[in-house]
């Protein structure tokens, strides 16, 4: 049965001829037709995501506001205030082992887009000094958040390329005390062994 789209529809009743055991043509049309409406929903659901911007390419700063950023780049998964800038964070983890922020100032326009996963970035974060708060302003929300009881640490963690590389997968984490100081910052290599 079709719907006035030209969709497939399934109802009960193919249910009722498939077990009768003289419907099982009709019951494997039923199954394909749901398969098919499942197929054109996630196609559509893939291109709706589709059409928000990875990195942001289009926006100018100066010129585009905070809307227009969420227009192309879709909801950021944080937002947090520095000084008098607000940044919007668009981590694309954990295959994309990019996170951009989107900093805006006064009247909500656009200063820049950055990636902020970079070696560069890392580098700021110096143990026994830099702040849980620091961290999570240079680098935006991590991929992935873990508590070790015997220690009584936690760490959060990214993935990144290192030197920018795509070839050079790594995993970034970060481990924090209870007071919220960091106390350690390594990189696991996470390519495959050759």
């Amino acid at each position: 049965m079709y719907d006035n789209l030209g969709m497939a529809t399934y109802s009960d009743q193919d249910d009722a001829s498939a077990t009768s055991g003289t419907g099982s043509a009709r019951a494997s049309i039923g199954a394909c037709a749901r398969m098919r409406t499942l197929l054109a929903i996630g196609t559509l659901a893939l291109l709706a995501v589709g059409c928000a911007s990875f990195d942001g390419y289009g926006l100018k700063p100066g010129q585009a506001t905070s809307a227009d950023v969420e227009r192309a780049m879709g909801m950021p998964a944080e937002t947090r205030k520095a000084g008098d800038e607000t940044l919007l964070y668009y981590p694309r983890q954990p295959f994309g082992a990019k996170t951009f922020v989107a900093r805006t100032g006064q009247g909500g326009r656009l200063i820049d887009i950055e990636q902020r996963l970079t070696d560069d970035n890392v580098a700021k974060i110096i143990p026994n000094v830099t702040t849980a708060t620091q961290v999570r302003d240079l680098l935006g929300p991590p991929w992935e958040t873990s508590h070790y009881p015997l220690t009584n640490r936690t760490a959060w963690t990214w993935y990144m390329y290192e030197f920018g590389d795509p070839s050079l997968p790594v995993e970034l984490d970060v481990q924090m005390s209870p007071d919220g100081v960091v106390r350690e910052v390594y990189k696991l290599d996470t390519g495959k062994d050759d």
